[in-house]
């Protein structure tokens, strides 16, 4: 194994049977490796490999982020968009890992407060029932009011996540720039908007009376009154990519969105 990665954690999500069994087997085959549950993960160690499905990545990204380990997943989980790993293929990654074949993406990520996200940012107003009034405010100027049930704050990766379903386009993370959707806006000429990673991007509730709803992940949410300003996070998101005989970003839509398959008659 690389000697930059002498303290690997090997991270399991306890709520998925196989996820435990799959750790074990990896930590078999890597000396000093250290295993632990997502529910409590621990900063001491260089290389992160995440087991279960995309929650559990983005659980770990957020962690590791600040920290600068890199992550790398394999997916026992529904989709595993971000996981590149089968649990078939526990030997072919050891290889990959042992031959230093492999490379490190930094990927954006956003940050609310002191919360931070690696695919997006979900700002809603407190009534969930009814449309909210959202002021987007580019670098302190207005830019238009939303009338929706929300809006997307998403990065590149998660273009194919939360941003995807609203209707928002799927954005390569060799790109850095930060897409803003609306869910379900009220008009037709509320459209997506995309911008500079730098920008600093700020939501206002129409109503000042009113809190708004924040979510990063879909895992984390805390309330805010009335405005919420999103920024780049200082630090990126480093996933450890194997190379392969493919283009991995476009063969993943492929795969997992089945775009290869003809239409069913």
């Amino acid at each position: 194994m690389h000697k930059t990665f002498e303290k690997i954690g090997i991270i399991y999500n306890s709520d998925i049977n196989e996820a435990e069994n799959l750790a074990k087997k990896i930590s078999e085959k890597i000396p000093n490796s250290n295993i632990f549950s997502h529910s409590n993960l621990k900063d001491n160690i260089n290389l992160a490999i995440a087991i279960g499905g995309d929650g559990t990545f983005l659980k770990c990204a957020r962690f590791y982020c600040d920290k600068k380990v890199p992550l790398l997943g394999f997916n026992v989980g529904r989709l595993g968009y971000l996981a590149q790993a089968k649990p078939d293929e526990v030997d072919f990654v050891i290889d990959k890992l042992k031959n230093n074949d492999y490379n490190i993406e930094n990927r954006l990520m956003l940050k609310a407060n002191d919360k931070i996200a690696l695919n997006d940012i979900v700002i809603k107003g407190t009534n969930c029932a009814r449309t909210a009034t959202l002021d987007l405010y580019i670098n302190d100027k207005k830019l238009c009011s939303y009338v929706s049930d929300g809006l997307i704050i998403s990065t590149p990766t998660g273009s194919t996540a939360y941003s995807l379903s609203a209707g928002g386009p799927i954005v390569s993370p060799s790109i850095d720039c930060f897409l803003i959707i609306p869910i379900c806006a009220h008009t037709l000429n509320m459209r997506p908007v995309i911008v500079p990673p730098n920008e600093k991007i700020t939501v206002k509730m129409h109503e000042n009376n009113e809190k708004l709803n924040i979510f990063c992940d879909g895992q984390v949410d805390f309330m805010v009154e009335n405005e919420i300003t999103i920024r780049k996070n200082e630090n990126c998101a480093k996933l450890l990519i194997l190379n392969q005989q493919k283009d991995r970003f476009y063969d993943i839509l492929k795969e997992k969105l089945h775009w290869s398959l003809s239409p069913e008659k």
